[in-house]
């Protein structure tokens, strides 16, 4: 489990300066660990001015939604679409939409730089995992990568690959943590475990996540 502390860089550390209200210069420092300290202090927590799971779950979730609906899983996904290619929320919204759907049919998207992006409203069902009726009690979270990207191979026959940048690493169990503090009873998974032809998100993320 990531411990966000003094020396630490990365998307993660400018969303907890932006929960601090301090500048978001990604950079952990003196004045980003005063700041988490007296956090801390005020929330009941422990003070050492470190952000673990319980201090991140704390700080983070006031940028999001908790969903009126029942959730008890929480499936991750990828887009299947090629390593390094910086596909945004919009591009899959209008991929689903082209295909009939009303909206995009994850939750949330994030980004190569590890951005966190809304995607259909979380208190709507999604559309992302139909297997078994998977979709009504879930939320669905992507994110943009999860296939090789070989020269003079086309899309369809590129090979599954976990293209994760370290931001997207950070940026997803981040907002894992947070749903698990708004979902304490929902559980993790990949699509590829409620379908036996995905391979989707080309990681086990049962496995990975199985401590959050």
């Amino acid at each position: 489990m990531t411990l966000y502390k003094k020396g630490y860089k990365g998307e993660v550390v400018k969303q907890i300066q932006k929960a601090l209200h301090l500048y978001p210069d990604g950079i952990f420092g003196i004045l980003t660990e005063e700041a988490v300290k007296e956090f801390q202090k005020d929330n009941g927590l422990t003070v050492d001015g470190i952000v673990g799971p319980k201090t991140l779950a704390y700080l983070i979730p006031f940028r999001l939604k908790k969903s009126k609906r029942y959730i008890n899983e929480l499936i991750v996904h990828c887009s299947a679409t090629p390593e390094g290619q910086n596909y945004t929320v919009d591009d899959i919204r209008k991929w689903h939409i082209s295909q009939g759907w009303s909206d995009i049919g994850y939750h949330y998207v994030i980004h190569l730089d590890g951005t966190i992006h809304n995607g259909r409203d979380v208190d709507l069902v999604g559309a992302h995992c139909n297997k078994n009726g998977h979709n009504q009690h879930s939320i669905g979270i992507c994110y943009v990568g999860g296939v090789e990207n070989k020269k003079g191979i086309p899309i369809p026959f590129q090979k599954a690959k976990d293209t994760r940048t370290e931001q997207q690493k950070e940026a997803l169990l981040s907002l894992l943590v947070t749903l698990k503090k708004f979902y304490p009873q929902a559980q993790i998974w990949g699509h590829r475990d409620f379908d036996s032809g995905k391979e989707c998100p080309s990681f086990n993320a049962r496995n990975e996540y199985r401590r959050v």
